[in-house]
């Protein structure tokens, strides 16, 4: 005891020593309880008073006629139970009473005093229960209204009375705790209950033993714990329902099986209690006659109190303080200091460790723990005792601001203290990214491998780590711990960082291609994407097979079980990976011609023929910038085409003129046979492949697309620019017949070409003159024109064609002449007749019918065709002739049609177009009458009505 601390963790209240029990008590304190925030006193003269929180009086009544001996107020209800002398009944019967008292029920008596509703009294000693004299007295409260009343005997025995006082329902037993025949050694000096689960359990303390009852057992059954015991007041339950005994030696605890921890606190004991976790002691000192007040704190083995007092009559605890009432009627009202006070006087006397185990035995919350281990931390920092400072700062993590303590330790350069609490921070789950990047160049500072394995490589489940995986795998790759960083990222599913490591740091390409072949296709497409540009540049065959199984696996599969291309859809497409050959075509054109042989409706068909096209034609096997992304690469076209139309490549070598004539023939069938002749469209872009032909001099392949595309001018206009007249002629002959579906017009366009052409061409002109003159495409006229503009060429050349011409055109004047000579003698006769229709009589001759041949008779009908019928013949019809109305009908329904033509101008000017001589299309419809001056509704209608009427006659 000698060698715990004191401290002064308590105060005096209520103005300290001068604090007094109030003078309305006037006799002698016999007995005190407290509870529900009243102290109650009882004295030698029957009285029982009530004192508020400042030991003022409340109010007093008189409870028993001679003396109050015991008091205890109860928790649950406020009722306030006693044990007094009151008048005998009889000189047989003891005076001695049980009373029960509700304080919420006051009954006046008298003008000034007012004294609570006495609801049960109760004598204690009867025939069964003899008399004797009572040194201790308990109350348990069980379920209202029943109460348990233990009350000890200096007999060794102890009264029991169980149950609702008021209705006087109770039963009685006695309990037998001492039968020793000494006098004053079998008192019963302290009482106890406790509740252990539904058991129910009684301590009884004599001088010299401690028992326990199970009061469960009918009847109880007695089990003696220890052979010791103590004397009054002296015996005290603790909040964990321990009970404590003081002896001159010691103070002892027991528990249920026995004697538990004993406290060698030497001197008489004349009071003990508990509160709040604190023992309490009032200690006789035999040497000077002293009595001292402590207060012990047993969990950290300090004396939190300790004052010198008077002789004390009562100890007891109300209010949140200890109230003390001495044998002069003063008193002594000690509180508890806050927590901040307490420890700041630890502070102050350097006292870091008692102030940690206050507050973590006080229960105090994790921030306040926490702060004061900061200040402990902070203490031995100042002292350099940077262990233990570090050990502080451990147990703050979760509530100190990291960065406090690194800051610290960065500054004293302690990098094992350092790596020690960036070790428990990522235990705790409480690191952030930069944590983790100064842990790990701690590990790699102080070359610690085998810590940085363990943080590494510790943890159980895949993705379930304590630290920022990118943070772990940036740091150890900058380290060159390689090997870590990617541990951390295979584990961690970062497939694209382990590839990094991989190829960019260890250059290990055959890992890196095994290690995508095992990913999922998703995973392995991604990071083909990222890092597929170093792969190509150094395992090209490897990485284009990767790719082939990534575009095409389970194709046949796909192909037996759909056949509408559903599958191939969700395949990658190697349109996807074009950009990891940027710089590697012939890779690329390798990785394309392979995926096409195998995959024949791709949905990115079109797309990889149009990247084929460009590599095939691409004079550098380079990407033009027409439909890929070029990253503003200049690519310089170096070709030149001869005038034979064939490719020379300038500053190459045979081998490399070599590889670019067979890709131009790759292109040339790639153009034929992804133009189908039953597609309408190509399985390419025809306009990106005319531009890549344009751009590479790619003749064959131009001519190929003008011709399927039927753009023969342009077929001939290539001809024309590498002025190859025999191919050009060929061409025409091939493209400019109308009989299987050519352009006749390119004849002409050959003849201006020749009379601009400005040299002498004397024999294509003629064999061009023998067509246009077959076909009878462009007039002399024209001829003459167009080949005037060329000064090399001479009359000789065109004087054969005139002269045919001439003769040609006057044999058709002559039968043009002839023609009008033969229609004008028609028309004159046509209009004689029409006159002497007019004018003259017609006579009619005939003897027979024209229909039946018969010989005429009236009645008969003469038409002015001079045919005549029977009326009999005719019929019904005797308006027109039989004979004449059919040919009539024809010329009507014939003019009628070329009215309804003439409307129709798109057939009037397709018919000028298919024509040879457009002009003769325009004279026929004029001569058919067709096409007449424009005229209004009513000239028109008065028109109509005269051709009816002459149409009539």
């Amino acid at each position: 005891m000698y060698q715990w601390r004191k401290f002064e963790f308590f105060e005096e209240k209520l103005g300290g020593g001068k604090c007094k029990i109030p003078e309305e008590i006037s006799g002698k304190i016999e007995c005190a309880s407290s509870g529900r925030g009243k102290l109650v006193i009882g004295c030698d003269d029957g009285t029982v008073s009530l004192l508020d929180r400042g030991l003022n009086f409340n109010f007093g009544f008189q409870a028993h006629s001679s003396s109050a001996l015991f008091l205890q107020m109860l928790k649950q209800r406020n009722f306030l139970v006693s044990i007094g002398e009151d008048e005998q009944i009889s000189p047989q019967q003891s005076g001695m009473c049980l009373k029960v008292f509700d304080l919420d029920k006051m009954q006046p008596e008298g003008s000034s005093t007012t004294s609570p509703d006495c609801i049960g009294i109760l004598r204690i000693f009867t025939n069964q229960f003899p008399q004797a004299k009572i040194t201790s007295f308990l109350v348990l409260e069980e379920v209202p209204p029943i109460l348990l009343i233990a009350i000890g005997l200096d007999n060794g025995c102890i009264y029991c009375i169980k149950g609702d006082i008021a209705r006087e329902r109770i039963t009685r037993f006695k309990l037998q705790v001492d039968s020793s025949s000494g006098e004053g050694n079998s008192s019963v000096t302290g009482l106890g209950f406790r509740l252990d689960g539904q058991a129910l359990l009684l301590f009884a303390v004599t001088p010299n033993s401690v028992s326990l009852f199970s009061m469960q057992n009918q009847p109880p059954r007695r089990q003696l714990l220890d052979q010791i015991g103590c004397n009054v007041n002296s015996v005290a339950m603790s909040d964990r329902s321990e009970l404590i005994i003081g002896r001159p030696e010691a103070v002892y605890f027991y528990e249920v099986d026995g004697r538990g921890p004993c406290w060698a606190f030497e001197g008489e004991k004349k009071f003990l209690g508990w509160y709040r976790g604190y023992l309490l002691c009032v200690i006789a000192d035999q040497r000077n006659g002293k009595n001292t007040f402590n207060i012990y704190d047993l969990k950290n083995r300090l004396i939190a109190h300790s004052l010198v007092v008077k002789e004390v009559s009562h100890m007891l605890c109300e209010w949140g303080n200890i109230i003390l009432i001495m044998t002069d009627k003063s008193a002594l009202c000690i509180g508890e200091k806050d927590m901040e006070s307490k420890l700041d006087m630890l502070f102050k006397k350097n006292l870091y460790t008692v102030a940690i185990n206050l507050v973590q035995t006080q229960q105090a919350d994790a921030s306040a723990t926490a702060e004061v281990l900061r200040k402990y931390g902070d203490h031995l920092y100042s002292k350099q005792d940077y262990d233990e400072a570090m050990a502080q700062y451990i147990h703050t993590i979760g509530h100190l601001e990291p960065s406090y303590v690194i800051q610290k330790f960065l500054d004293a350069q302690r990098i094992y203290n350092l790596t020690n609490y960036l070790e428990n921070l990522h235990e705790k789950g409480l690191a952030s990214k930069d944590h983790t990047t100064l842990l790990l160049n701690c590990y790699t500072k102080l070359k610690d491998v085998e810590k940085l394995n363990v943080f590494i490589k510790s943890e159980d489940g895949v993705g379930e780590h304590k630290f920022d995986v990118e943070t772990a795998i940036r740091v150890c790759r900058a380290a060159n711990y390689h090997e870590h960083a990617m541990y951390v990222a295979k584990k961690a599913g970062r497939h694209e960082w382990y590839l990094k490591i991989l190829l960019e740091d260890l250059g290990r390409y055959d890992e890196a291609l095994q290690y995508i072949s095992s990913l999922e296709p998703s995973q392995a497409g991604v990071t083909v994407k990222e890092y597929g540009k170093i792969l190509i540049e150094h395992k090209p065959a490897e990485t284009i097979n990767i790719l082939m199984r990534l575009c095409t696996e389970d194709i046949d599969l796909a192909k037996r079980v759909t056949s509408n291309g559903g599958y191939l859809s969700m395949l990658p497409s190697p349109v996807d990976f074009l950009n990891i050959f940027i710089h590697h075509p012939q890779s690329l054109m390798d990785f394309l011609e392979k995926y096409a042989d195998k995959v024949k409706d791709s949905p990115a068909q079109v797309e990889i023929h149009n990247t084929l096209l460009e590599l095939y034609l691409s004079i550098d096997l380079n990407f033009p910038s027409i439909s890929q992304v070029n990253n503003g690469t200049d690519f310089n076209i170096k070709a030149r085409t001869a005038s034979n139309g064939k490719l020379a490549v300038d500053g190459k070598n045979s081998s490399i003129e070599k590889d670019t004539l067979e890709r131009r023939e790759k292109g040339l069938r790639l153009l034929k046979s992804a133009w189908p002749a039953d597609l309408e469209h190509p399985l390419y872009d025809v306009d990106l492949a005319i531009i890549l032909c344009e751009m590479n001099a790619f003749k064959e392949g131009l001519l190929y697309l003008y011709e399927k595309m039927k753009l023969f001018k342009e077929v001939i206009a290539c001809y024309m620019q590498v002025h190859d007249h025999e191919g050009l002629i060929a061409c025409c002959k091939r493209l400019g017949d109308s009989g299987k579906g050519g352009d006749p017009t390119l004849w002409a366009d050959l003849l201006k070409y020749f009379g601009e052409l400005g040299e002498d061409c004397s024999k294509e002109v003629k064999e061009v003159l023998t067509y246009i003159e077959r076909d009878d495409i462009l007039p002399p006229i024209i001829v003459l024109q167009t080949l005037s503009r060329n000064p090399c060429l001479t009359l000789s050349v065109i004087k054969d064609y005139i002269a045919r011409k001439l003769e040609q055109e006057s044999k058709l004047i002559e039968e043009d002449r002839r023609a009008m000579e033969k229609y004008q003698e028609d028309t004159m006769a046509m209009r004689k007749e029409i006159q002497d229709l007019r004018t003259n009589a017609r006579i009619f001759q005939l003897s027979k019918c024209t229909a039946c041949t018969f010989t005429l008779d009236l009645p008969a009908v003469h038409f002015m065709c001079m045919h005549s019928f029977h009326q009999r013949c005719l019929g019904d019809n005797e308006k027109e002739c039989p004979e004449c109305a059919p040919e009539y009908r024809s010329v009507m329904e014939m003019k009628r049609s070329l009215e309804q033509n003439s409307k129709d101008q798109d057939q009037f000017f397709q018919q000028v177009k298919s024509s040879k001589d457009g002009f003769s299309v325009i004279a026929e419809y004029f001569g058919k009458g067709v096409i007449s001056k424009t005229s209004n509704g009513s000239t028109g209608t008065a028109r109509s009505d005269s051709i009816s009427s002459s149409s009539g006659f």
